[in-house]
């Protein structure tokens, strides 16, 4: 018995995976997280599609465990990439206490397609690190941001729409004014990009409230050749 748990990307079904849009293609039951992929992005798919959004952790495994065990191919669909953000690891651990085998298809981050939308490196020889977090709230008691503001890296900041205005201040403080950018929906409809800097990204994306991805560092606006081709 077997659970097929996919990244679908971005949002924009043509920047799924091969194997990823093969098993979608393949799937008796598509479990979706409907409050961030809706389901018309997945109509040419004849699954039987299953809106996971308000479903507690033990509905969600004994929904997928129903289906396996009818022998129904089950795919478990997360939005960007399941590692990231995914709680993929709860929902794994349960499936195999019941016998069912998981499986892991990676997807194309958020955080990727925005940068590639920007065209541009969130790692570079001037700025080499890329840190990956959010702010805390609901579920994350503290952050450390002034910590990692400190490191030379770039920042980005996932579930963290809500925080636009304090995070640049906490950055300002001790980064000075760098580059920022709020990207919202990128790939899909609707798409939305913000470019300013820590001083004004605040003001511009002020009508941007959830799902964005924030990204703050030189590597924006980093013009030094690169020693890869000298």
């Amino acid at each position: 018995m077997k659970v097929y748990f996919v990244g679908f990307g971005p949002g924009d079904p043509e920047l799924l995976t091969i194997r990823g849009y093969k098993l979608l293609k393949e799937a008796d039951v598509i479990i979706y997280p409907g409050s961030i992929i809706p389901e018309s992005g997945l109509s040419e798919f004849k699954a039987l599609k299953i809106n996971s959004h308000g479903m507690k952790l033990e509905e969600i495994v004994a929904t997928i465990e129903k289906f396996v065990k009818e022998e129904k191919k089950v795919v478990r669909l997360q939005s960007g990439d399941p590692s990231i953000y995914g709680a993929i690891v709860e929902q794994i651990e349960e499936l195999e206490k019941r016998g069912i085998e998981c499986e892991v298809v990676p997807g194309v981050s958020s955080v990727f397609a925005v940068s590639a939308k920007l065209k541009a490196e969130l790692a570079t020889a001037d700025t080499p690190t890329v840190i990956i977090t959010r702010s805390a709230g609901k579920t994350l008691e503290r952050d450390e941001i002034e910590k990692l503001a400190e490191t030379n890296s770039t920042l980005v900041f996932l579930l963290s729409s809500g925080k636009i205005g304090e995070l640049a201040e906490r950055l300002l403080k001790v980064r000075g004014d760098e580059p920022a950018v709020v990207a919202y929906r990128v790939s899909q409809e609707g798409e939305k990009v913000i470019e300013g800097t820590l001083s004004d990204i605040a003001e511009k994306a002020k009508d941007i409230n959830r799902m964005a991805v924030i990204v703050v560092g030189k590597a924006l606006k980093s013009v030094r050749r690169s020693r890869l081709y000298s």
